[in-house]
């Protein structure tokens, strides 16, 4: 069945590239109001591409923002669903004068795709549809149940998903979340991200007097909040680089020895990365590698200090108040309001006399992961290895992508990322792309997942 997907897939590639440009040529901009119009073009193409492959009841859906395209397949009995997410929203082109050729003009050169949106995240959502259309045109039927739950506002932070989604729970049940919006380790070796890290974010207010004052006349007198927060600030980690906080590990699941052994296959060269940074040495818990600390750790990081004049010369006062800036990323399964409870207790316990302190709670993002061991996991490893004719390596990753936890969730379903796109691609850049021989191994891919899937595998 799938030598008979494949040679589908190569014979209907041209028409399928000039699909592909079709849905790159609409400027879906979601950041930018003057594209309202686009972003419901292109919601109405993904539509009709929807419909043309094979899918049914398909809906653009309302949101308080940009609309969500749904459809579905459901003639599967007895077999799992999955739901497919993706977005249809792109970011900003500028500075425009960096592209080599025009964002919005689809072009072909070296083996890949030149466009905004090429990789992130059009071209891997397209690769879904194009399976759906390669099995129902060779097979006449899928091997699951899909759904497709397409949004139009990832790159404006999903603001109105995640309300959407819970009033539309019951239509979007699924048994397996899959995402395409991540990347390879690198040309022809897949990886399976299997976690993302959560985000604590907030503020750190420190108030003095109730204006600034003199130095002159008040200074070695009254408390400095600068110095105040100063202290604060460095009590929050030891000397070994952990975070000092009481309770600020709570829920944390530690690595598991697969893991770690896992990870050694994708650990950066440490030396190379000092050189490349210009840093004369690395920082972080001592028991943890690198990749360990910044994919699989909770860190505390202060990402600005502010307080006092801050123009041009110097102005000798003591300032009535200073601010720190903190971002905490976080591993599962903590809380982020846990964490900034723990952290809030801890600021008013080491408080310095004479100033008050407050927390400001700014962004909340929970982490995410699905153990590599999940029948899904494994589903998705061996259908890469299949296609790409090796095992994938697992990695985490550091950053967040709150709505990915979202799913798994309210659904109390696996998320599996099957990511296409390489390192370098430019994403969020002028001259972003995309390599074409993925779009191959990855309807590939995606095909053999769903037959996997759809064996029996108790998810």
């Amino acid at each position: 069945m799938i030598n008979a997907i494949e040679t589908y897939v190569q014979q209907h590639n041209e028409i399928h590239m000039e699909e592909l440009k079709q849905l790159l040529r609409i400027p879906s901009i979601s950041a930018v109001a003057e594209h309202k119009k686009d972003i419901l073009h292109c919601a109405e193409w993904v539509a009709g591409a929807l419909q043309k492959a094979g899918l049914e009841h398909v809906e653009i859906m309302a949101t308080a923002g940009h609309p969500v395209v749904y459809a579905d397949w459901l003639h599967a009995p007895g077999k799992p669903t999955v739901l497919v997410y993706g977005h249809y929203d792109v970011q900003p082109a500028e500075p425009l004068e960096l592209w080599d050729t025009p964002p919005f003009e689809p072009t072909v050169r070296d083996g890949k795709i030149y466009a905004r949106g090429a990789t992130d995240d059009k071209g891997q959502l397209f690769l879904h549809i194009k399976a759906v259309e390669s099995c129902l045109q060779v097979i006449g039927s899928l091997p699951v149940n899909i759904k497709f739950c397409i949004e139009g506002e990832e790159e404006i932070a999903s603001f109105h998903l995640p309300p959407f989604f819970e009033q539309h729970l019951d239509k979007l049940q699924a048994d397996v979340v899959t995402l395409s919006d991540t990347q390879l380790y690198g040309p022809g070796k897949p990886a399976l991200m299997y976690g993302l890290r959560g985000l604590a974010a907030f503020e750190i207010i420190v108030e003095g007097a109730n204006s600034d004052l003199h130095s002159g006349l008040y200074g070695g007198g009254v408390p400095n909040p600068i110095h105040a927060l100063s202290k604060l600030l460095s009590s929050f980690h030891d000397e070994h680089g952990h975070v000092a906080v009481e309770g600020f590990y709570n829920n944390v699941i530690e690595l598991s020895q697969q893991e770690r052994e896992a990870f050694k296959l994708v650990e950066p060269d440490e030396h190379k990365l000092l050189t490349e940074l210009g840093v004369s040495s690395l920082f972080g818990e001592s028991n943890f590698t690198f990749y360990e600390q910044t994919t699989s750790r909770p860190t505390l990081e202060i990402t600005s200090i502010s307080g006092g004049f801050q123009g041009e010369g110097i102005k000798p006062i003591i300032p009535n108040q200073a601010i720190a800036k903190v971002a905490c990323r976080l591993t599962a399964a903590q809380v982020p309001d846990e964490v900034m409870d723990a952290v809030e207790k801890h600021i008013h316990t080491h408080k310095p006399a004479g100033v008050r302190v407050r927390l400001n709670r700014l962004l909340r993002g929970n982490p995410f992961i699905t153990p590599i061991d999940h029948p899904a996991m494994q589903a998705a490893a061996n259908a890469y290895e299949e296609a790409y004719g090796t095992s994938p390596v697992y990695m985490r990753g550091g950053g967040s992508i709150p709505i990915v936890e979202v799913f798994g969730r309210l659904l109390q379903a696996p998320v599996v990322m099957l990511g296409f796109g390489l390192p370098g691609e430019n994403l969020h850049a002028p001259n972003e792309h995309f390599h074409l021989e993925n779009w191959h191994k990855g309807l590939s891919t995606i095909c053999r997942y769903w037959y996997k899937i759809g064996a029996d595998i108790k998810l």
